[in-house]
């Protein structure tokens, strides 16, 4: 172990691998997204109409937190030029005669067209511009009930005959850092810790220490990788725990089953994937073939654990997948625990799963030991 920490201390690359690209990675996207959600997204207006009632919708459009009219083009043809070259994400467009028409209930048509391609600002300024669109309507619905002699309350009821109460739950302010930061961040650090866990243990043969080490640990192979892993565990555990208190402590994150559970969740998470890694490299004990394995599963692991694409709706084939990533293990804790406040009868199967992916190295111990003993390296 005092040999581990020496080297951890004395080469650079393990440094910057098990803390600066930690730290860098997460103060990148702690700020990139601080400001919680997009806003100010860019929309090109098109006003046909240039009266007093489209001037209106229009400046009440700017004033949404998410949309930013950034061009009044002249047609229809200007503005799409506009969005083709990157400079908006959607075209809001006010037919001629609007006011003309809209005074004499001919109902006339808004248009509005979002570059899908570019998913989360399209979905956002297409919601801007569909309550846009129908706070218009139904001001002018209320001037119409109005003048005909309706009260203030009838003229409510008849425009809205369902008053809707909305709460969103766990992330009322649709903040996409609590969304994606607590998760997206230890799910990039388990790519770091199972890529560097099979680099230290093949390392070993490479340089021929693996005998030494069996040497040095009385021919056990159990406490010979105990010792060799549990530096870094705890270096990596560290810097986990230090991401935890800017994101629950200093950012102000939910974290609703309290920090210091989320401290223990991460070190688990943190173990079990130098366990997966040690699993692997038991299997295929080959350096390049076991790195080139735990990248796949590591990326996959990332794309599939469920945060971003719900489970329930992957192909039947690959629904077993998440399963078997202790992402996704960490995942469900975090959404059930930190998020919800639900109590742990929820949660248990999650804490279980990491527990067993702990477990995984017993099955590959004697062939590591065999690799350490006899395995020649070759470049």
């Amino acid at each position: 172990m005092v040999e581990e920490w020496r080297m951890i201390l004395g080469r650079p690359l393990y440094l910057l691998l098990m803390i600066g690209a930690p730290l860098f990675i997460s103060f990148f996207f702690l700020d990139l997204m601080k400001a919680g959600a997009p806003n100010e997204l860019p929309v090109v207006l098109v006003d046909n109409d240039g009266s007093k009632t489209s001037r209106s919708i229009a400046r009440n459009l700017n004033a949404f937190k998410n949309t930013k009219i950034v061009l009044q083009a002249k047609d229809f043809h200007e503005a799409e030029k506009a969005v083709q070259k990157g400079e908006a994400y959607g075209i809001y467009m006010i037919p001629k005669d609007f006011e003309k028409d809209l005074m004499a209930s001919r109902q006339p048509t808004l248009s509005f067209y979002t570059n899908n391609s570019i998913l989360i600002p399209a979905s956002l300024q297409m919601s801007d511009m569909t309550t846009m669109s129908a706070l218009a309507s139904g001001s002018v619905g209320r001037s119409v009930l109005l003048a005909k002699g309706a009260t203030e309350e009838q003229a409510k009821a008849l425009l809205q005959p369902i008053s809707i109460d909305t709460h969103p739950i766990s992330n009322y302010n649709t903040n996409y850092a609590i969304y994606l930061c607590p998760i997206l961040l230890p799910g990039i650090y388990s790519i770091l810790i199972m890529l560097l866990t099979i680099y230290v243990l093949g390392m070993e043969v490479k340089y021929g220490l693996s005998r030494q080490l069996l040497l040095l640990a009385d021919d056990n192979i159990m406490m010979a990788l105990f010792a060799k892993l549990l530096p870094m565990a705890v270096v990596f555990c560290i810097v986990c725990m230090g991401m935890n208190s800017v994101m629950y402590g200093f950012l102000g994150f939910p974290c609703k089953c309290g920090i210091g559970m989320m401290h223990l969740t991460t070190c688990l998470l943190v173990i079990s994937t130098q366990c997966i890694a040690l699993f692997i490299y038991g299997l295929f004990p080959t350096m390049r073939l076991s790195l080139s394995i735990a990248s796949f599963f590591s990326v996959m692991e990332l794309s599939l654990s469920g945060f971003t694409f719900p489970v329930s709706a992957f192909p039947q084939a690959f629904q077993a997948w998440p399963s078997i990533c202790p992402v996704r293990q960490y995942f469900l804790i975090y959404t059930e625990q930190a998020l919800n406040g639900f109590g742990w009868q929820y949660s248990w199967h999650s804490v279980v799963g990491l527990l067993v992916f702990c477990l995984l190295p017993l099955i590959v111990m004697g062939r590591i030991k065999k690799v350490y003993k006899t395995m020649v390296y070759e470049p």
